[in-house]
């Protein structure tokens, strides 16, 4: 592996609680990894990589292991409240001059 393509140990930590979330969601549905890894399309060593939080992983090989626990909607959630793109936006915003709280008659 390059070492522009070597992931930081926090980015590590991240794929490996990926991994140990979707083992947990296979085993909550009392699916073997032969019946997810068949349903997926993929082989049951790339599900095993998958689960133990390997990077060699594509999104779409993700995506298919999703859609066989119903969870592929899950994606979409990524970024979908992103907290610290919203402050630097609204640092960037101007403040105008207050509106007048007069009550009209």
């Amino acid at each position: 592996m390059s070492k522009i393509n070597e992931l930081l140990p926090k980015e590590k930590r991240i794929l490996s609680l990926l991994g140990e979330n979707l083992k947990l969601a296979r085993l909550r549905r009392n699916f073997s990894a032969e019946m997810v890894s068949e349903r997926a399309r993929i082989s049951r060593t790339t599900l095993w990589n998958i689960e133990t939080g390997k990077s060699t992983t594509s999104i779409t090989t993700l995506l298919q292991v999703l859609s066989v626990y119903g969870l592929e909607k899950d994606l979409l959630k990524v970024g979908e409240d992103d907290i610290l793109g919203r402050k630097i936006q609204d640092t960037k915003l101007k403040i105008g001059k207050r509106v007048s709280k007069k009550k009209s008659k």
